[in-house]
């Protein structure tokens, strides 16, 4: 396999909300499909001016998948991804990783019309992903 170059030699920085429930068998995760390859991720994207990291990973959460609750200010890990652009090129990027316990599901949110959501095991929502490192955060969250 191949490696895609890359636009930069630096690492492009995001945030992104672990949203998580409480469910009969154990802690569910939310995910949700990605705009333009369909794969299963969690809501994530770029920081934000004004708003705090957390802030901004809900802001995501939100835009992205439909809910609210209370997301904790403390990072529970990292994971990196390579970002295809529109351009074909790729940019690396590394997500820092805020747990958002959800309280409110909307029926209805801005890209209800371009994305599924699901809830899931951590199991399967572990296994659901293609990046290794979201992969074991998620595995070894715990609220």
């Amino acid at each position: 396999m191949t490696a895609s170059p890359r636009t930069e030699t630096s690492e492009t920085r995001q945030v992104a909300a672990l949203p998580w429930r409480q469910g009969e068998s154990g802690v569910e995760v939310m995910m949700i499909t990605s705009r333009e390859t369909r794969r299963w991720v969690i809501p994530k994207g770029g920081r934000m001016v004004g708003k705090t990291d957390p802030q901004a990973a809900a802001q995501e959460a939100y835009e992205e998948a439909g809910i609210q609750g209370e997301t904790r200010d403390a990072v529970i890990g990292h994971f990196r991804y390579d970002k295809r652009l529109k351009s074909g090129a790729v940019q690396a990027c590394v997500v820092a990783v805020y747990p958002l316990e959800v309280l409110i599901q909307l029926g209805a949110w801005p890209e209800d019309q371009q994305r599924q959501r699901r809830w899931m095991t951590q199991a399967e929502a572990a296994a659901s992903v293609h990046e290794p490192d979201l992969a074991n955060l998620i595995r070894q969250f715990k609220p």
